[in-house]
């Protein structure tokens, strides 16, 4: 695939950097991870300021008409800055109401693309549903203590529950990513509204798609801060970039990152022109990507040396993020089994 970003794409994307560079400060990213994990003055800019949240719902829903490769830019942009906000939830239940395009959705729609409501998405495979009521319980659930708005996926299947409706009982935990906290929700015979198999897929799809993204940015500003250490520190009279274990190290990474790069897009691509290539594409990028990202932060953490390991260096944030993007929506072994899977029936 021959592709690159047009000049309204690259413009969104230097946008984006240029919001979330100045915004999501690593102050202000500490004082959300303090509180309940969200900067909601960022979410609030992203949100209505900026327009972020409706980049790939239509205009005629009240967003701003474009796909899912400027959607990626903008998740890219996010993860270089670790930001602190409920981004995963909002673009999965986006993509769900879309997909449903029922009546009921477009208020719902409007609520999450304004910012005036938070989605969190709960999967798993313990659930059982009873007419319209939804029992079991759902772990691993980010931003689930703070939502307005469940999206629960089991069996290929999606429904819509409010968190605040009885039978709802949510239990935040502490977690490793303190600007992604997670949750368990335990449903009690819930009222759900049914969206159907195609809301499930669209919001699987999306959320894989802005876990790579994410990575992607993360794993980008990484490297780049520790190039950037490279060039400063000095040992034994001369720049400690310029030995060769360390640049070797950096541009193992370098290349890894251009790799993930281009996963993603190909998976971003492939949503827009809704190709068979997506199912191969999603989770390829997914697990990739998590995994370069984990990498390019574990050698940030390495290759600052000392400081590194301190708690006032940000080289934990990404850390921190990546070891949850790795988990989130499955693993990369899980990943990389279904591609397997999948080329073989091909195959066959």
């Amino acid at each position: 695939m021959d592709f690159a970003l047009s000049d309204e794409q690259r413009m969104i994307a230097d946008t984006a950097r240029e919001f979330f560079a100045e915004q999501a400060t690593s102050a202000r990213t500490r004082a959300a991870m303090a509180g309940d994990g969200i900067d909601r003055s960022l979410w609030a800019s992203f949100c209505g300021e900026m327009g972020f949240a409706g980049v790939f719902v239509p205009e005629h829903a009240g967003g701003v008409g474009l796909g899912m490769i400027e959607f990626a830019c903008v998740a890219e942009a996010a993860g270089g800055q670790v930001a602190a906000i409920p981004l995963l939830g909002n673009a999965m239940g986006l993509a769900a109401l879309l997909a449903d395009g029922g009546e009921q959705s477009a208020g719902q729609i409007e609520a999450l693309v304004a910012g005036s409501a938070i989605a969190a998405v709960a999967t798993s495979d313990q659930l059982t549903v009873s007419g319209e009521r939804l029992s079991g319980d759902a772990g691993l659930v980010a931003h689930g203590a703070i939502a307005d708005l469940l999206l629960v996926i089991a069996s290929s299947e999606a429904w819509l529950v409010r968190s605040s409706d009885a039978g709802v009982i949510i239990t935040p935990h502490a977690t490793i990513d303190q600007t992604r906290p997670l949750a368990t929700v335990r449903f009690d015979e819930a009222v759900a509204t049914p969206l159907g198999a195609n809301a499930a897929t669209a919001a699987l799809s999306t959320g894989l798609l802005c876990l790579a993204a994410e990575a992607l940015g993360g794993a980008q500003a990484a490297l780049d801060r520790t190039v950037a250490f490279s060039l400063e520190r000095r040992q034994f009279g001369r720049q400690i970039g310029s030995f060769q274990a360390y640049k070797h190290r950096l541009a193992d990474r370098a290349i890894e990152i251009e790799q993930a790069r281009s996963a993603v897009y190909w998976a971003a691509c492939a949503l827009d022109s809704e190709s068979v290539e997506a199912e191969i594409a999603l989770p390829a990028a997914k697990s990739f990507c998590a995994d370069a990202f984990f990498r390019a932060a574990a050698d940030m953490i390495q290759l600052h040396g000392g400081i590194g390991f301190t708690w006032e260096h940000d080289a934990h944030l990404f850390f921190k993020r990546a070891r949850s993007i790795q988990t989130l929506l499955g693993s990369g072994d899980l990943h990389r089994e279904r591609i397997a899977a999948l080329v073989l029936d091909r195959a066959a």
